[in-house]
């Protein structure tokens, strides 16, 4: 039978597939046998640019900060987030997260993607794992030993493939007939170290501290389709003017300036992430709803979980991962299962447009905010999520 060309090969080189990457490089004797299929380079891997060029940023929660430091692929530009306040237009009820309440420096830190992914490209590159830049690559066949792997023209087998970009899949699907419009504003009365997150009628309205500027935040606005659509339409004024309302005053007047871009909403997951020698991780898993941010992080943990499960077969990889693979699945099943239940509620319950819902769910925060005992396990999943 012909050696396979790799041990391991990940399909997609985001920043999950990255993460993964330098992971399993630790901790495998020769990391040349690990590939990272990679496609074209985009142009955002350059330096970063102003807010209002390109406002793709990414939430990280304290777990992952702490995961990429560890791995040396954190970038040098970031926005600690150390008070998230949650909040429900025209009802009463919220609640604040303090990161005093879990004796951590932040809760989490906002980053420009281009840094992060130029950072990560970085250690890769000298980490000794073998990058194949080319078109997207796809399994086109697995057996007992090994998976056949098609990139353009290239054809070659690895022991395990790990698809960690593209479709999750629809095992389970929901539609929330809501898109997000990202963009940046700036705020005339910004508040250091500060996430909101507004639940209004048509879905929530999250703004995030931008590194780039002190002044400007990401925003993140889910609308009904149609709604979503008028507002991309309106000129740089109103769309302003809309914004403010929506959010408030608590930052005083917000102005937006820079491109909008609109993208629909839907949860998408595999039911188990282990088929034969095929695993999916990150995106290719789940895709979530962007309330609170937990995608990407829920996909480094993700990559975490099977590093640590692959650790003793990476010096033995002729032998089956198999059992290996089915403890990987079992480990993440809880994680998947509450923070997909999560991001899946809360943009629910709260554009019910009912009025007992609305105002139990603003009942909820003010519980959350009076107790901490209550606030504390749903702040730390957030925060870390569950890990096993």
């Amino acid at each position: 039978m012909t050696q396979p060309a790799y041990d391991i090969a990940i399909l997609g080189a985001g920043p999950v597939g990255h993460a993964l990457a330098l992971l399993l490089a630790r901790q495998c004797p020769d990391p040349q046998r690990i590939a990272l299929l990679a496609g074209t380079p985009p142009a955002a891997t350059g330096p970063a640019r102003e807010p209002g060029q390109d406002p793709r940023v990414l939430a990280m929660n304290h777990g992952s900060r702490v995961l990429l430091e560890s791995l040396g692929a954190w970038p040098s530009r970031a926005a600690d987030i150390r008070h998230v306040h949650v909040s429900q237009r025209g009802r009463l009820g919220s609640t604040v997260i303090h990161h005093t309440d879990f004796q951590v420096p932040r809760l989490g830190s906002v980053v420009p993607y281009a840094a992060l992914h130029a950072t990560l490209h970085a250690a890769v590159a000298d980490s000794g794992v073998t990058v194949l830049q080319g078109p997207s690559a796809q399994m086109v066949n697995q057996d007992g030993a090994g998976v056949e792997i098609r990139q353009g023209d290239t054809h070659f087998r690895a022991r395990l493939a790990v698809q960690s970009d593209g479709s999750s899949g629809t095992d389970l699907r929901r539609e929330y007939d809501q898109h997000a419009i990202v963009t940046t504003a700036y705020a005339t009365l910004p508040r250091a170290g500060w996430a909101w997150e507004r639940f209004t009628r048509e879905g929530p309205l999250a703004l995030l501290p931008h590194p780039l500027d002190a002044r400007a935040y990401s925003v993140v606005w889910c609308n009904a389709p149609e709604r979503a659509a008028a507002l991309s339409q309106l000129d740089e004024a109103a769309f302003s003017a809309a914004l403010t309302e929506a959010f408030g005053t608590r930052l005083g007047r917000l102005s937006s300036q820079a491109a909008r871009h609109v993208f629909p909403l839907a949860l998408n997951a595999r039911r188990t992430q282990v088929q034969g020698r095929l695993v999916a991780i990150g995106n290719a898993a789940q895709t979530l709803h962007p309330v609170a941010g937990q995608g990407l992080n829920l996909g480094l943990r993700d990559a975490a979980r099977l590093a640590q499960a692959l650790a003793a077969w990476s010096n033995t990889p002729e032998e089956s991962p198999n059992p290996l693979l089915a403890q990987f699945a079992n480990a993440r099943r809880a994680d998947r299962l509450i923070t997909g239940g999560l991001t899946d509620l809360m943009p629910r319950a709260f554009a019910t447009g009912l009025a007992p819902v609305e105002h139990a769910c603003g009942l909820g925060l003010l519980a959350l905010d009076a107790v901490a005992p209550l606030r504390a396990p749903l702040a730390r999943h957030l925060l870390q999520g569950l890990r096993v």
